[in-house]
C-alpha cells in the first residue's frame, strides 16, 4: 500500500505524536491516583525514564504503546509497509534500550512493572496487577463514615 500523505506531512503527522502524558498513560495514572497512590512523573535520573516512579518503594510503571514497543499483540506485530526497513530498525533499538533500562534498574534494587496499550481495554484486571505490584496505598482515600445502626 502506498503512503497517500507526501513526505513531509507524514514528518507532521509522526512528530506530533506524543511520548508523555499519552492517553495510556493518563489511565494508569487516573487509576492510581483515585485509589489513594502518590507518584512522581518521567523519573529523570533513572535509566529509561519510567512514566511512573514511587521512590521511596523503589518501584516503577512504564506505560508502552503496544507499536512502538513492539509488543507481541495484533498492534505490536503490524509491519508498516512504507520504509519498513527504518521501522523494523528504529522498533529493534526500542526493545534493546527497554530491555537494558529495566536491566539497570533490577540491578540497582528496583522493582519493574509494564503496563501495555492494549492491556488497558481490560482496566480493572490492569488495576488488579498494579495493586498487587505496589503493595497498600499509604494515602488511602477516606472511607465513607459507617451509618449509626439504626433503632
Amino acid at each position: 500500500m502506498v503512503d497517500s500523505l507526501t513526505r513531509d506531512q507524514r514528518h507532521r503527522v509522526m512528530a506530533n505524536i506524543k511520548g508523555k502524558d499519552t492517553k495510556p498513560e493518563m489511565t494508569v495514572r487516573r487509576l492510581l491516583f483515585a485509589e489513594g497512590y502518590r507518584y512522581r512523573l518521567h523519573g529523570a535520573g533513572l535509566p529509561g525514564r519510567p512514566d511512573i516512579v514511587f521512590g521511596s518503594r523503589r518501584k516503577a510503571i512504564f506505560v508502552n504503546g503496544c507499536f512502538w514497543h513492539s509488543h507481541s499483540c495484533p498492534n505490536g506485530t503490524r509491519k508498516p509497509q512504507t520504509n519498513p526497513e527504518f521501522w523494523e530498525a528504529k522498533r529493534s533499538r526500542t526493545v534493546e534500550r527497554d530491555a537494558n533500562a529495566l536491566t539497570l534498574l533490577q540491578e540497582s534494587g528496583w522493582s519493574t512493572f509494564t503496563v501495555w496499550e492494549c492491556e488497558l481495554k481490560t482496566v480493572g484486571d490492569v488495576a488488579a496487577a498494579l495493586f498487587r505490584f505496589l503493595g497498600p496505598a499509604r494515602h488511602a482515600r477516606p472511607q465513607a463514615p459507617a451509618s449509626p445502626p439504626g433503632p
